[in-house]
């Protein structure tokens, strides 16, 4: 497809046939890439980078919907937007897809060595990087391909190696034993973060542990503990109590032996223990448990490491060395029975932790360890946030980030992987000093010798995504795209990784850049399924199949996935998605298509003028009606969008196109357009393109085609593409509520006719005679639309009369409106009982619904939560209904 507009369209809408050739036009007119002018401020998004550890999923083309709107929606408006894409080498995630590949023949990445696994490794990510790229472009991500990035690119790895030795001068960065988190299945320690917290019904043993008199004799005496974890006695150094415990004042400073290794341990005291669980007194093993570390480091206690890298017991384990952890805890538990130190075994539920990427039990394991200190970073991040200089959308994620800020503790950025961005630090082989540089070193810095070897450890993948805002740009090189783009605008993911990467984003950002990294942190929910389970790269489905984004796309269009996950929540909170939303986006796409083919239709080849204000008057009340409504929506969803109310701003836009210009606009101008009447056409094209550009940030594809082939017919069409045409821009010179009050006033006697028709069972070709009751202006609007009234309900008679007297009221069915009632002669079949059962349930109806809309505008949630344009229509709705109500009172007393 070339940049020439199409002045035709098909009969029905296919997205495979326009789809990728308007994003190969777009790309190849450089329309994604901006052009930096210091005369005027950027949007800037930086992408969350999907990880080449897989396809997209659901949720990755949510976020990617939702910027891509943003983007759209910031480069109409003429600012100079880039919206920089990239992907991130996911270590761990990564390194397990490529070592299962390797287990499928029969290997190990022992087997084959660091240098050939990197090779795969590098073939993996290369695959899938162009697999994301390809996934992007079928969505129409108009992302700048020129600038896409790579967290191993030789940009990002150089601004890693500089942020790394930086924090090392400053103190910041240091190497110690430390209880971590160690994954036996990963072969790596991982941070807090990435411990996934499970229930688990388990066991509490309770064991009792010899008391020594003072000639370290058996004493007869006994303190009893209780653990969850039995396997671990063997590296118990200690038994410890609360000192406020009165139980233990007398054993305190005592020494007590060790069952099953008979080592002896002292009974200590420590506000650690929490005297209401178990006994009160508990096993202190600071190998294998960080509390129980703190606890150590304060009393001076020996470390023991009895259980390995692999989850067997070490060496330290005495009889039980080489057993798997949990075969030694079945051992001890009979070893302990035997020797009639277990007490009682009882049911306990509690939260355990596994890994988050494999899900296996994870080990808590001292070990030598790679940390930066995060409370001197994490000050300024919060002050970033509570000075207002960053805002989280939705506000309430703000006390979240916050709290999780002011109790953070150090993070252990070390990992043991073979893959990854390897950490700058050479150890010295003859004076043992530190080479920490951002180069590669073939000396020491210290001696001079050139026997260094560099630490074989690679950094925590979220190390190089927290730079991601300004290594993308270039830093720590000065390049103009850093000047001209940083700091970025906004920062749009999901808020599960608001710790992970977010937080981290903010202290990196404001520590290397001295400036925020962004200005808003927009929040989504997560992608769940019909019942309510999450959407992942790992997730089928069974009962409720859901597609595969490709899959979606083929079956339903991009824009369809992209219009029903763009309208399916609220900032924040988590969306459902299913078939019938997809269908509803697809039927949504054809309805714009087909509206666009009669409008282009109806112009057959003639270019029309952009309507004016001016000549307002001398228009037909329909189009007074079109255009305020047009100007009204524009000006509501423009605010939407800046208010980062997306799902709100897409519906809005839909309920306009669908229920007010197709159903009743297009249906009326063309009652006038039969009649010979062309007067509608400038109006009826100016609203559709102005409806097109609204809703091309969500729909791109079937708006850009449909835009085409309007264009050449519009005077003032101001763009070759609908991409970079200018937003539609309230004008409230239209803006009409007379208008828009007599043509509802007309749009609900037809309504309201049709429906008589449809529930009598009148057949479809056949006219029926009818009244309608009003009086004053809004009479006259009736009368003025007879016509439209006459041809789209089928009514013919048609008599406007002031008052009720003059129509009939025995033998009728009558429909009573907020502004008119119709009444519609039924001789012969109206049932008069049950035309008086159908208003008494309708009138029930009326008032659960004014029920309903009071009960809502009372709650104060909801009106300090919705946007304004959502309350103010509620309670238009709620003036409706309680005219409704009235009406339906009245006439249910004439039929009395």
């Amino acid at each position: 497809m070339t940049g020439e507009s199409t002045h035709s369209l098909a009969k029905a809408y296919s997205p495979a046939a326009v789809e990728q050739e308007l994003y190969r036009f777009w790309e190849s007119a450089g329309f994604f890439t901006p052009e930096i002018d210091p005369a005027r401020p950027p949007f800037t998004i930086i992408m969350p980078p999907p990880n080449v550890s897989g396809d997209l999923h659901l949720g990755s083309v949510l976020f990617v919907t939702l910027e891509d709107i943003l983007t759209r929606w910031h480069r109409m408006r003429q600012e100079p937007t880039l919206w920089l894409p990239g992907q991130d080498h996911a270590a761990i995630a990564t390194q397990n897809v490529v070592e299962r590949e390797l287990a499928q023949e029969g290997l190990s990445r022992h087997d084959i060595g660091r240098e050939a696994f990197a090779k795969r490794a590098r073939e993996w990510m290369e695959q899938y990087r162009g697999k994301i790229r390809d996934q992007l472009k079928r969505l129409g991500a108009s992302c700048d391909w020129t600038r896409e990035c790579f967290t191993l690119d030789a940009g990002p790895a150089k601004a890693v190696r500089t942020t790394f030795v930086n924090l090392y001068n400053e103190g910041l960065i240091y190497r110690g034993e430390r209880i971590i988190n160690w994954c036996p299945r990963c072969q790596t320690a991982i941070s807090d973060l990435e411990v996934e917290h499970r229930e688990a019904q388990d066991h509490l043993w309770y064991v009792r542990y010899p008391l020594l008199d003072d000639e370290g004799a058996p004493s007869g005496d006994y303190i009893t503990i209780a653990t969850t974890r039995p396997e671990t006695i063997v590296a118990d150094v200690a038994v410890a109590v609360n000192p406020s415990d009165e139980r233990y004042k007398g054993v305190v400073g005592r020494t007590a032996l060790l069952p099953v290794m008979d080592r002896r341990i002292p009974v200590i005291a420590d506000e650690a223990v929490d005297p209401a669980f178990g006994t009160g007194a508990l096993k202190i093993t600071p190998g294998h448990d960080p509390v129980d570390f703190e606890v150590g480091q304060r009393h001076g206690l020996a470390t023991i490491s009895a259980i390995n890298l692999d989850a067997t017991m070490s060496d330290a384990a005495g009889p039980y060395k080489d057993m798997d952890r949990f075969a030694c805890r079945a051992a001890i538990e009979a070893d302990l029975e035997k020797g009639g130190f277990l007490v009682k075994t009882e049911p306990y539920t509690h939260s355990v932790g596994h890994c988050q990427r494999c899900h296996t039990l994870v080990e808590p394991l001292v070990s030598k360890q790679w940390f930066l200190r995060m409370e001197p970073l994490a000050k300024p991040a919060i002050d970033a946030v509570t000075g207002g200089r960053i805002r989280f959308v939705p506000e309430r994620f703000t006390k979240i980030y916050l709290n999780w800020m002011e109790n953070i503790r150090d993070w252990c950025i070390s990992r043991q992987l073979w893959l990854g961005h390897p950490i700058p630090v050479w150890y010295c082989r003859d004076c043992d000093g530190l080479t920490v540089t951002a180069g590669d070193p073939d000396i020491c810095q210290h001696c001079g010798s050139k026997g260094i070897e560099r630490d074989a450890d690679v950094l925590d993948t979220w190390f190089s995504s927290a730079l991601w805002t300004h290594s993308t740009l270039g830093w720590p090189d000065e390049t103009e795209d850093l000047k001209y783009f940083y700091p970025t605008s906004v920062m749009e993911t999901g808020y599960d990784i608001i710790f992970f990467w977010v937080a981290r984003m903010i202290t990196m950002g404001l520590y290397n850049m001295k400036e925020i990294p962004f200005q808003t942190v927009y929040l989504h929910g997560l992608v769940r399924d019909e019942r309510g389970e999450k959407i992942s790269k790992s997730k089928v489905t069974t009962k409720h199949h859901i597609p595969s984004p490709l899959e979606a796309i083929e079956t339903y269009g991009a824009d369809a996935l992209r219009y029903a996950l763009a309208t399916g929540g609220t900032p924040g909170n988590d969306m459902r998605i299913s078939e019938q939303r997809l269908e509803a986006g697809r039927n949504f796409a054809n309805k714009l298509w087909n509206a666009s083919r009669f409008a282009i239709g109806r112009l057959d080849g003639r270019t029309v003028e952009r309507p004016s204000p001016d000549g307002r008057e001398s228009m037909a009340l329909e189009d007074r009606w079109i255009m305020s409504r047009l100007n009204a929506v524009v000006t509501s969803v423009d605010q939407l969008l800046g208010d980062f109310q997306l799902g709100e701003a897409g519906r809005q836009a839909h309920d306009f196109l669908w229920g007010e210009y197709c159903d009743w606009y297009l249906e009326m101008a063309k009652v006038r357009l039969v009649a010979g009447d062309d007067s509608p056409l400038p109006v009826l094209a100016h609203v559709l393109d102005q409806a097109l550009r609204l809703l091309h940030p969500y729909m791109p594809f079937v708006t850009e085609a449909a835009w085409r082939a309007l264009s050449p017919h519009l005077a003032e069409a101001g763009s070759d593409a609908l991409i970079v045409a200018p937003f539609p821009q309230g004008d409230d010179r239209w803006l009409d509520g007379e208008s828009e009050s007599k043509a509802e006033a007309v749009i609900d006697v037809i309504r309201a006719i049709r429906n008589i028709r449809a529930e009598r069972g009148v057949e479809p070709a056949r006219f029926v005679e009818a009244y309608v009751i009003g009086d004053g202006d809004v009479r006259l609007a009736i009368e003025a639309s007879r016509d439209a009234i006459v041809t789209l309900s089928r009514a013919t008679p048609l008599h406007i009369v002031a008052s009720a007297g003059e129509a009939p009221s025995e033998g009728v069915v009558t429909a009573v409106l907020r502004d008119t009632q119709v009444v519609l002669p039924m001789a012969g079949l109206l049932d008069v009982e049950a035309e008086r059962q159908r208003l008494s349930k309708q009138l029930a109806a009326s008032e659960a619904e004014v029920e309903r809309l009071q009960s809502r505008l009372a709650d104060e949630q909801f009106r300090a939560r919705a946007p304004e344009a959502v309350v103010a229509r509620e309670r238009e709705k709620l003036e409706a209904a309680r005219s409704r109500s009235e009406g339906l009172r009245q006439r249910l007393q004439e039929l009395a």
